[in-house]
């Protein structure tokens, strides 16, 4: 905020303040607005809040931070509070003021947080800027940045705590089918720890980046002969590390301090310290095998989305096969029913002819209707030869 911003105190009423439709905070606690609200019938407001003069509006101020106070003085019924007015602040600064208030309270939701910084650096800040701003790490405004790239069903399971800042920032990172995988199964408890999902999301991160898993080379013989050997030496050390160590180990754990003291001896320095030894590696190996156990688990995940999807192009191919088939059959049928129709044509011709030919009598009848003249003119000769 400008230094030559004018500050000072004065008792407004409630109803002259509007609250700020930009405020970075939408979450608002019903339970923890409920005992603010009777702390305050009870106390008053002890904390004003903090507001800017706008000029032309409805109401002539607007929050820059205490927007719950706000609330709950109306609820507690107050008409006049008292408030730090802050002239000449820019909608900016009124905006950093407003996050300020919010950033550190355990009531802001994470995806709220990274909200706030991420209009921050829409106007220009960086994230470096933003972190010395509110006192934070680089690395932290940036992984709260990161989390915008949630899907919005994850950022809601964030925002609920169903899932956990850190987890959710590598959660961000995958695309947003395979968040919604890593969500609902860390949620529905598939997972021993945080860890582990984190690692299963390392995993499916790392076969993101690659093209296919079927498009990889199948390992020379040679390749092969070393994977066996190296997979028996692995499974022969942790065996004796199974039938070995851990029963001496459990054997020392039942022991009583004063005995070991007396049993160990001169000793007791230099095994503490191979048992110290033993303990790092053995929490580096297992973090190498939880991360093992990620990618192991993402592979599988990978692949079973691979065979759902050729199952359901195999389904898409039979269907439109068999709709092909009718399609097929029809257009054969098109083709030869003309076919049927030319070579059907003859045979009506002769039954047509047939029945022209039943009307045969009516020649005749102008056969006898020609022959009536005839026999009308011989009487006509008979005259003629009377005459003679």
């Amino acid at each position: 905020m400008a230094d030559n911003n004018k500050v000072e105190f004065i008792n407004l009423k409630v109803s002259e303040i509007a609250p700020n439709p930009e405020q970075p905070r939408k979450f608002f606690s019903e339970e923890a607005q409920e005992e603010l609200t009777n702390s305050i019938k009870e106390n008053g407001l002890l904390q004003p809040v903090v507001v800017r003069p706008v000029e032309g509006a409805k109401v002539p101020y607007m929050l820059i931070a205490g927007e719950r106070r706000w609330r709950s003085c109306q609820a507690a019924g107050l008409e006049v509070i008292p408030a730090k007015v802050v002239e000449g602040a820019t909608e900016e600064e009124a905006y950093v003021l407003s996050i300020a208030e919010n950033v550190n309270r355990a009531d802001m939701t994470i995806m709220e947080e990274a909200g706030a910084y991420a209009d921050l650096k829409a106007a220009g800040w960086t994230p470096a800027k933003i972190a010395k701003q509110f006192g934070k790490t680089d690395t932290h405004i940036t992984w709260r940045l990161g989390l915008l790239t949630l899907r919005p069903e994850v950022s809601e399971m964030v925002d609920q705590g169903q899932i956990k800042s850190n987890l959710a920032w590598h959660i961000a990172q995958l695309n947003p089918a395979n968040q919604m995988v890593v969500a609902m199964r860390y949620v529905r408890g598939d997972f021993d720890s945080e860890a582990e999902a984190q690692h299963f999301a390392n995993g499916l991160k790392m076969m993101e980046k690659q093209t296919s898993l079927t498009d990889e080379k199948a390992p020379t013989a040679e390749e092969q002969e070393k994977q066996k050997k190296a997979k028996a030496k692995a499974k022969d050390g942790l065996g004796k590390a199974e039938e070995v160590l851990i029963p001496l180990l459990e054997e020392l754990a039942e022991k009583k301090p004063e005995d070991l003291a007396v049993i160990l001896g001169d000793d007791l320095t230099r095994h503490l310290r191979v048992v110290g030894r033993l303990y790092a590696k053995v929490q580096m190996v297992r973090n190498l095998l939880s991360k093992a156990q990620g990618i192991q688990r993402a592979m599988t995940e990978e692949f079973n989305k691979a065979a759902v999807e050729v199952q359901q192009e195999a389904a898409a191919a039979k269907k439109t096969e068999a709709a092909a088939k009718p399609q097929a059959a029809e257009t054969e049928n098109l083709v030869e029913k003309p076919a049927a129709k030319t070579a059907a044509k003859p045979t009506p011709k002769p039954a047509a002819k047939t029945a022209a030919a039943k009307p045969a009598p009516k020649p005749a009848t102008r056969t006898a209707t020609a022959a009536k003249p005839a026999a009308r003119r011989a009487p006509a000769k008979k005259a003629e030869a009377t005459a003679k």
